[in-house]
């Protein structure tokens, strides 16, 4: 169950957390895989792990916010089977902490870039009649989260895109759904963490955000994608997937 064998998958922001996961599992689920991010050091350690592993996968430089360089990823890996539209970039803020110019930066990179990425890659789909698209949301995409305006603006406009390209396209072979993760240890975490007046503290309350009492990890959300992204999943389009140990429940 879950295979990827004979398909290929573009995965943005690869070259760490979801990312890395992701990638790793579709190489393991037999997925030719073309590893992406603005980072090459980390990018190309993705892929270097993929293949001493024994998978397949290519390293390419990609900057989602950049149009062009979206076209041209696109024109060097031709037709893909699968697309997931993981980068994005976090910021902490209210609206009072919040500049335009921070507001401007998240959508460039969590809106535009998933909109340019999209863009770039459903022409060979729509040609082909089949495509998979995943995209990697929040929990702040279908609630409020405290402190994260500018980042809860955007993952609601991903939401929204998934919907909408989902219907536009539910009768030309192509699925469209997106997953809204929870508080997942991710390296950016990590940083915010180093930041806080007590680490330790924080660490507790972000767990405590989801009654399970913990955070997720990386290879958790990449087994949601993994279900996505394979032929199990073939009725399922338009959908938001949450695996955020019970947070939206409450």
């Amino acid at each position: 169950m879950f295979s990827l064998t004979g398909k290929s998958a573009l995965i943005t922001g690869a070259g760490s957390g979801i990312g890395t996961a992701i990638a790793e599992t579709f190489a393991q689920a037999g997925a030719r895989v073309f590893v992406t991010d603005r980072d090459a050091v980390s990018g190309k350690a993705t892929a270097a792990r993929i293949v001493a592993a024994g998978g397949r996968a290519e390293f390419l430089l990609l900057d989602i916010s950049d149009e062009a360089q979206c076209a041209e990823v696109a024109h060097a890996t031709g037709p893909i089977e699968v697309l997931v539209n993981n980068a994005g970039i976090g910021h902490v803020g209210t609206i009072a902490t919040t500049t335009a110019a921070d507001l401007d930066r998240l959508h460039a990179v969590n809106t535009r870039g998933t909109f340019n990425v999209t863009k770039a890659f459903i022409p060979a789909m729509l040609a082909r009649r089949s495509g998979v698209i995943v995209n990697i949301a929040s929990i702040a995409g279908l609630r409020g989260v405290r402190d994260r305006l500018a980042y809860t603006m955007t993952k609601h406009a991903i939401v929204g895109l998934t919907r909408a390209l989902a219907l536009d396209h539910a009768q030309d072979g192509i699925r469209i759904n997106a997953i809204c993760p929870g508080r997942v240890e991710t390296p950016w975490v990590a940083e915010r963490l180093k930041e806080s007046a007590d680490p330790e503290a924080a660490y507790e309350e972000m767990c405590a955000t989801q009654p399970m009492g913990r955070m997720g990890r990386p290879e958790e959300i990449a087994a949601a994608a993994l279900y996505l992204a394979s032929d199990e999943a073939a009725f399922l389009t338009g959908a938001t997937l949450t695996p955020d140990g019970g947070w939206s429940a409450g």
